[in-house]
This record gives C-alpha cells, structure tokens and sequence, in this order.
C-alpha cells in the first residue's frame, strides 16, 4: 500500500472557537447567576441552530477549510475541475471515460468505497486513464451529517483503504455525501490528510433528467477556476432512458473548450498552487 503523506494539522475554525467559548461562559452563568439560565440556553441553542446550518451549507467555510474553487494559484493556465461523484458504475462510467479521452480532458472521480470494492478493475481503469479518484465515503450514507467522530472516522477510513487497495494511490481530497457535515468532520479530514471539496456550480444531474437544463446549470457564468460537479453514479435518466451524464458530457466538454478552459484534475490543481503536502 502506498505511503500516506503528512499528516494536517487541525484548526479549529473561528466558528467551533466561538462556540466552545460560549458554551464555557454559558455554565459560567448558570453557576454564577442562575437565574439568568434561560437566556444562557437561548445562546447555546442559537449556537447550535448555526453550527446546524453551517453543515446544511455544502459551500460553507464556516466549520473549516473547503474547496468551492481552484486555489488562485491554479488558474494561471485557465483550468477548471470536473468532477464526477457516486461511481464507479460500470454502464456508465466507460462510457465516461471515452468522452473524457475523446476530448483530451481530465477528471476527477469522488467514488463510493463500496463501488471501488465491487469494480476495482474499472477504479484502476480510471486511473490509468490519467484521471483521479478521491474519497465520497464508504457508503454514502443518507445520514452521514449526523454520525459522530468514530462512525466518521470509519466511513472516511474504509474507503481510503479499498481506493488504495484498488488503485494503489491514496485520496487527497473529499467530498461528503450531498455536500452534508457537521462539526466533527475537519478534524476526522485533517488526521487522514482530506481536504474538503464542494463544488462552484452543479448541475443537479441526479434529479432532473432535462440534459438541456442540466447543461445550462453547469455552463452559465463558466470561468477559470470553476469547480463542477457531474454524477456517474445515481444519475438520472433522460427521456430516452440514458444516463443525462452522457448527454451532459459533450457539449459541456466543447463549452469548455470554446472558453479556453483545460479541465485537470483537484491533484493537478494543489500542485500548481503548490499546496500538496
């Protein structure tokens, strides 16, 4: 198995510092002057409905670090990242990876563990083929934001292990299931040695089967730096019973192109910017 680079250093965000604060002067004035508690438990409640609201936000930066754009660094040769969540799914993934090749572009794959598990043969396939994978969880539980620290460990751990296992390259980057977190999650990230990844723009390819409107979502307002995000897996179908991924790809991949964009991987992009560790 490979090495595993440096380990990150945690940070607590201004948000998570703030919020230990007031939880520390809240019992302070619970014991000092306890008849103010209900307006301590209205501050610590509203701290809570934040921190809620914080991890409901997948673009947030509030609970820690998270890519919405390439680092500034990186766009000096106007790149963009495409990126595909849910797979491997061995339909519609080759299929990808023909338009992908066909095009001369690069992607950057956020796999399910479990898929990685089931098909390692096409997670060395992307790879091979010069794309990335990195880490979407073992599972892609629906309840992922609400599991705790060990439970998040686990997941992001599983599936660092089968990606390497198949791929014989280690995840750098991460993406939550539905962009969805909590407090816990950062410093689970910073001891794997995970920088969280969200998106610019998506094009909600899992619900609507409209290619056109899918399409219209990702391009509006293109530009270097971009961060956009496709599924392979769970994607929705189009009229015609096909994936709208396979729709999608072409003419988003000729949008690019006309707009002197050159799609690279997350990976391509930490390196330019010279943040890999």
């Amino acid at each position: 198995m490979p090495e595993r680079s440096a380990q990150q250093p945690w940070r607590p965000s201004a948000l998570l510092r703030g919020s230990v604060a007031l939880h520390l002067a809240a019992v302070g004035v619970v014991v000092a002057r306890p008849h103010l508690w209900p307006w301590a438990l209205s501050a610590v409640v509203a701290d809570h409905l934040l921190l809620t609201a914080a991890g409901l936000w997948p673009k947030s930066r509030l609970l820690g670090p998270n890519w919405t754009r390439l680092p500034a660094a990186a766009g000096g040769g106007a790149a963009i990242a495409i990126t595909i969540d849910d797979g491997p799914d061995p339909q519609i993934t080759p299929r990808v990876l023909a338009l992908l090749e066909a095009h001369g572009a690069r992607a950057t794959f956020f796999c399910i563990g479990e898929r990685v598990a089931r098909h390692p043969a096409l997670a060395l396939e992307i790879v091979q083929r010069g794309h990335a994978i990195e880490n979407h969880s073992q599972r892609h539980l629906h309840r992922f934001a609400l599991l705790g620290p060990r439970a998040l460990a686990q997941e992001i751990g599983r599936a660092q292990q089968t990606i390497a296992a198949a791929t014989g390259e280690v995840a750098q980057f991460f993406r939550a299931p539905a962009g969805l977190r909590n407090p816990f999650l950062e410093p689970v990230l910073a001891r794997a040695n995970l920088r969280l990844v969200s998106w610019t723009r998506r094009g909600f390819d899992t619900v609507s089967g409209n290619a056109a409107r899918v399409l219209g979502k990702l391009t509006r307002h293109l530009q270097d730096r971009d961060i956009l995000l496709l599924h392979d897996g769970h994607a929705a179908r189009t009229a015609a019973g096909g994936a709208v991924i396979l729709e999608v790809l072409p003419p988003l991949l000729a949008a690019v192109a006309a707009a002197r964009l050159t799609p690279i991987t997350l990976r391509a992009a930490a390196d330019r910017a010279g943040q890999r560790s």
